[in-house]
C-alpha cells in the first residue's frame, strides 16, 4: 500500500479490458496510481482497504451495476468524488447517476486528456476542503455537517474523532445518526444536543448552525472540553454529594446496577438514593432527572432556545 501515499490514487472500475487498459496507461503516465476493479462489488472490496482520492465509475457492469455502487460508496465515503464514465448519453441516464451520488459525467470513448483535467480539478477541490477542515480544527472550530437521517456528510478531523469515541462508547444503543436525526428540527429551534463521553469525563454539546443546502445541515460541538464534576449539581440543585454522583452517573445512561457497581453500593441503595433526589430536582422519573442534570451542567442551553 506504501505506494499509494504519496501519489493520487484512482479507483477504475470497469468491465472493458479495452478501457482500463487505455486508462491505466494514460494514468499511470501522468503519475496517478491505479485501483483497479471490474465490477460494483469488487469495487466495495476494494474500498474497504484503500480509500482513493478519486473514483472512474462504469455505468452499466455485471453484478453489481455503476448507480447501485455509487449509491453504497456514498454511504462510506460522503466527499470521494466520483466520476461516471459510460455510453450512456441520455438525460435519463446523466440524471440517474448524479441521483446515485455521481460528480461528473463522461461519455464515452473517453479522450484521456480531458478525463485528466477533471481528475485533476476534483482532486484538488477534496484538498482544499481536507485543507479547509484542518484549519477549522486548529481554530478548535469542530464542525461538522449531517443530512435529515442524520449522517454525517462530512467533519472537521478531531469532531469526526469525538464523533466517533460517542458512538463508540454508545454501540449497543440508539445509532448516532438516528439521535441527531430526532434531535435536528429542535436544533433548528435553538435546543442543543448534549453527548455525555464517559471515558473521559466530558459532555459534547452539538449545536445547529445553519442549513447549507438542501439536505445538508451544518453543526458545531461547542464544548468539547467540558469537565463533568458532580459537585456542579451538588451545588446547584441543593442534593447530596452522594445523591450528585448518582444523578450524575444517570444522565450518562447508566441502569441502577451499574451505578451500584461504579459507586461500589447496592441497586437498593441507589434507588432510595433516586427516590430522595426526585422531588428536590423536579423529576418524576430517571428521563426528567437525567435532563435536568445535562441542563445543570451546561449552564440551562438544552431545551431553552436563545432568546
Amino acid at each position: 500500500m506504501k505506494k499509494f501515499r504519496d501519489k493520487t490514487t484512482v479507483l477504475v472500475v470497469d468491465d472493458s479490458p479495452e478501457s482500463l487498459g487505455m486508462i491505466n496507461m494514460a494514468l499511470d503516465k501522468a503519475g496517478i496510481a491505479v485501483l483497479i476493479a471490474l465490477n460494483g462489488q469488487q469495487a466495495l472490496n476494494v474500498l474497504e482497504q484503500i480509500t482513493p482520492d478519486l473514483i472512474l465509475l462504469d455505468a452499466m457492469m455485471p453484478v453489481m451495476d455503476g448507480f447501485e455502487c455509487a449509491h453504497e460508496i456514498r454511504k462510506k465515503l460522503p466527499l470521494a468524488p466520483i466520476i461516471f464514465m459510460t455510453g450512456l448519453s441520455e438525460v435519463e441516464h446523466i440524471v440517474k447517476a448524479f441521483d446515485a451520488g455521481g460528480n461528473d459525467y463522461i461519455v464515452k470513448p473517453i479522450h484521456p486528456d480531458e478525463l485528466l483535467v477533471r481528475i485533476r480539478q476534483h482532486t484538488n477541490s477534496v484538498r482544499m476542503l481536507a485543507d479547509a477542515q484542518k484549519a477549522l480544527d486548529t481554530m478548535r472550530q469542530h464542525v461538522f455537517s449531517i443530512n435529515k437521517s442524520g449522517r454525517v456528510i462530512w467533519a472537521t478531523p478531531e469532531a469526526q474523532a469525538l464523533l466517533n469515541q460517542y458512538q463508540k462508547q454508545d454501540a449497543d444503543k440508539l445509532d448516532l445518526h438516528e439521535k441527531l436525526s430526532h434531535w435536528l428540527p429542535n436544533g433548528i429551534q435553538g435546543h442543543d444536543l448534549a453527548l455525555p463521553l464517559q471515558q473521559h469525563n466530558i459532555v459534547l454539546t452539538v449545536h445547529y448552525f445553519k442549513q447549507t443546502e438542501e439536505d445538508d445541515y451544518l453543526l458545531k460541538i461547542q464544548s468539547p472540553n467540558v469537565q463533568i464534576d458532580p459537585v456542579i449539581l451538588e451545588e446547584s440543585l441543593s442534593i447530596t454529594a452522594r445523591e450528585a454522583e448518582v444523578l450524575l452517573w444517570i444522565a450518562y445512561g447508566k441502569t441502577n446496577r451499574e451505578i451500584a457497581e461504579i459507586l461500589e453500593m447496592s441497586p437498593r441503595t441507589v434507588n432510595k438514593h433516586l427516590e430522595q433526589m426526585y422531588p428536590k430536582v423536579g423529576a418524576d422519573n430517571r428521563t426528567a432527572a437525567a435532563s435536568v442534570a445535562i441542563q445543570t451542567i451546561l449552564g440551562g442551553r438544552i431545551g431553552s432556545p436563545p432568546a
